[in-house]
């Protein structure tokens, strides 16, 4: 199930959605170029790159010493949500972020939809720092600040339509399927891999990579919260 566009209109011309989108792409293609180069070592170059800007949880909190010559811990929470593992993985977060935060940045306005992201992503990079305070994984991506979108965007427009694409084996069709269900349902997948994982996690004695399930559940409860907490009132603007 892969959203491609909603039928919610824009009032407003969405310029930190935009910005956000490009500065994504740019750091992106950046890193790409990193592991480009004709020297070995730039392949190493690209790892290092994710290593140092990405959030490590132990050290978060406090349980690791990786190396002086990173960045303060606290300060790649934010740097991690700009920083991609590949392709897919840039795109997916930039495919949800161009459909659905648009209409989020129209309900709050410019400014507090800027600190709605930031606050977003911070909520769940520490949420999977609670989790796996041990871990020694770098998080990156803008999966979480992506995922308090989706929350706000479930309140807000449950019954719009999302055109979707829909593929089991053969079967391929585009339909327009409610908000409610493409999103129930995404949250119902992040919260089955998060027990999978954590499950394999326990079971293995020790930590597994992939994708940070629980961070994307902080994102999206938290999302929940600031859109009570930082939604204008009606004739407010900012």
């Amino acid at each position: 199930m892969l959203p491609l566009r909603d039928d919610v209109p824009s009032r407003t011309v969405p310029f930190v959605t935009f910005g956000l989108i490009a500065l994504n792409v740019l750091v992106f293609l950046y890193q790409v170029s990193l592991g480009l180069g004709p020297d070995p070592r730039s392949a190493h170059a690209a790892q290092a790159f994710v290593a140092e800007f990405g959030v490590i949880p132990c050290r978060l909190t406090g349980r690791c010493v990786l190396g002086e010559e990173l960045p303060p811990a606290a300060l790649t929470i934010l740097t991690s949500m700009f920083v991609h593992g590949g392709l897919f993985h840039v795109g997916g977060n930039m495919l949800y972020l161009w459909i659905f935060g648009n209409n989020v940045e129209d309900t709050l306005g410019h400014l507090r939809f800027a600190v709605f992201y930031g606050v977003s992503g911070v909520a769940a990079a520490l949420t999977q720092t609670a989790v796996t305070p041990q871990s020694q994984i770098p998080m990156i991506g803008a999966s979480g600040a992506v995922s308090g979108i989706l929350g706000a965007y479930l309140l807000l427009f449950p019954y719009a339509r999302i055109l979707t694409l829909l593929v089991f084996g053969f079967f391929v069709r585009l339909v327009y399927v409610p908000a409610v269900i493409v999103l129930g349902f995404w949250i119902v997948v992040q919260f089955l891999n998060s027990f999978i994982t954590l499950g394999a996690a326990v079971s293995g004695g020790g930590e597994t990579g992939g994708t940070a399930w629980v961070a994307h559940i902080g994102g999206f409860l938290a999302g929940i919260v600031l859109l009570f907490l930082m939604r204008r009132r009606r004739g407010a603007r900012l």
